[in-house]
């Protein structure tokens, strides 16, 4: 156990990749590199350790980490503490999942090319579109390839976003159309809403897509009837931005008349780690499927009438035509779709609808419990899903660094993404925090000035 290398290869293996590749010893691979730079002594690095020894060393490192198991968290605006079911980690688990890659040979993928069709099947039915597809890579890329969808459909360069939109979105965004010389332009807000009175202003026959957010970042429900009618009256797209797991609750933004709809997929079973992998969920309706970009999975039959899956519309595609690809993602991010499927299905309608409404009740109860104290107020007026928006009395860092130390993880500080906010605080609260956590919460806020 102690030192030894436990490595694959023997002497003989090494001698013979040496001799095909025609050197006599491993220093000879170097031997482009002038001697006078390269590195004369061993690495500077401790003893090496036997397997025990490494094993609670690294424990012992983690251990400096906290986490959700040990700690008490309302943190958000993005990335939530959700309850995982176990049976994701078993299925994920599996080899023939987590090593698959693209599935460019359907004969040999079958069955990822099933997973991810499943996925695109559950998110159709969740978001009311006709069609999705696979490997956005969070919500930002989704929402910025959205946007980027309706520019393509409709030949124009101009998009309009709320400001009510996530700013961690709305940065990817203006990368994005920064560098393919787009132009983007905010709609203000009103008491943390959209201000749709401006949005009916701004959008003319030059805009190309609307982007909106609901539930949006302060946690507001947006009022999104008759939005539609005003974007499509100028033929431009509405995108629209939504949290998966506000849909069993809420209008369906297939329903109010979306046409491509985007989201982060990481509350659907998937852990928040340290901010990822994440998942970009993207769904649209039919007549925008060759604008669609990342995987589709298709189902079908062979020569011999049995149902078969492939990847579907391969033309769009990064491998394919690379010069006229629809989008620059092409990395797989099937294993984290499988997750949500498995989520989706183990969880089933009614149980995501449970979660909804645990999410909508206990963000209300807390709500209602911090904003009675002294010196916390209430931001914005309107209907909070999971999270909501309080101004705090003093310091929201020093605030969180009093709870941290009561393994509690505060609320984040959105005052730099919203300077005109000073000192507030958003504050999510998901079905797995319980009236005795909220209320440690207040307790612990009680006269803090």
């Amino acid at each position: 156990m102690g030192g030894k290398h436990y490595l694959p290869l023997t002497d003989e293996d090494r001698r013979e990749m040496l001799s095909a590749i025609g050197v006599d010893t491993i220093e000879d691979l170097f031997s482009d590199i002038p001697r006078e730079v390269r590195l004369q002594r061993e690495l500077d690095l401790p003893p090496s350790l036997s397997e025990t020894e490494a094993v609670k060393h690294l424990s012992s490192l983690a251990a400096k980490n906290k986490n959700l198991n040990d700690n008490i968290s309302f943190m958000g605006a993005g990335v939530y503490d959700h309850f995982i079911p176990s049976v994701i980690k078993h299925i994920t688990g599996r080899s023939e999942f987590y090593t698959s890659y693209t599935p460019y040979q359907a004969e040999i993928s079958q069955g990822i090319l099933q997973a991810i069709f499943e996925y695109q099947t559950l998110i159709c039915q969740l978001t009311g579109m006709d069609v999705a597809n696979a490997s956005m890579y969070d919500g930002g890329t989704a929402v910025a390839e959205g946007a980027i969808m309706g520019c393509g459909a409709t030949r124009r360069s101009k998009a309009l976003v709320s400001r009510s939109v996530s700013p961690f979105y709305r940065a990817v965004l203006s990368n994005y159309f920064n560098s393919r010389g787009l132009e983007l332009e905010e709609i203000p807000l009103k008491d943390g809403h959209t201000d749709f009175a401006s949005l009916e202003k701004m959008v003319d026959e030059s805009v190309a897509s609307v982007i909106l957010q609901t539930p949006n970042f302060f946690g507001l429900v947006e009022e999104m009837d008759g939005v539609a009618d005003v974007v499509h009256k100028h033929k431009a797209v509405l995108v629209v931005s939504a949290d998966p797991l506000s849909l069993p609750l809420l209008q369906s933004p297939g329903d109010y008349g979306a046409d491509i709809v985007v989201g982060e997929g990481q509350s659907l079973g998937v852990p928040p780690s340290f901010g990822g992998p994440l998942l970009g969920i993207m769904a649209a309706r039919s007549r925008f499927v060759r604008q669609l970009p990342g995987r589709i999975a298709g189902e079908t039959v062979d020569s011999e009438g049995n149902r078969g899956y492939v990847l579907t519309l391969q033309t769009r595609e990064q491998h394919i035509r690379r010069e006229k690809a629809s989008s620059n993602i092409c990395s797989n991010e099937a294993l984290v779709a499988l997750a949500a499927a498995v989520y989706m299905a183990s969880m089933g309608p009614q149980g995501m609808r449970e979660v909804s409404e645990q999410c909508l009740q206990k963000a209300t109860y807390a709500r209602e419990k911090l904003t009675a104290l002294d010196g916390f107020e209430s931001v914005f007026p309107g209907y909070n899903f999971k999270e909501f928006a309080v101004k705090v009395p003093g310091s929201p860092e020093d605030l969180n660094s009093k709870l941290l130390k009561k393994n509690i993880y505060g609320g984040v500080d959105i005052t730099p993404f919203y300077p005109e906010l000073e000192n507030t605080m958003l504050f999510a609260v998901t079905e797995k925090r319980t009236r005795e956590e909220i209320d440690t919460l207040v307790r612990e806020l009680e006269g803090w000035k």
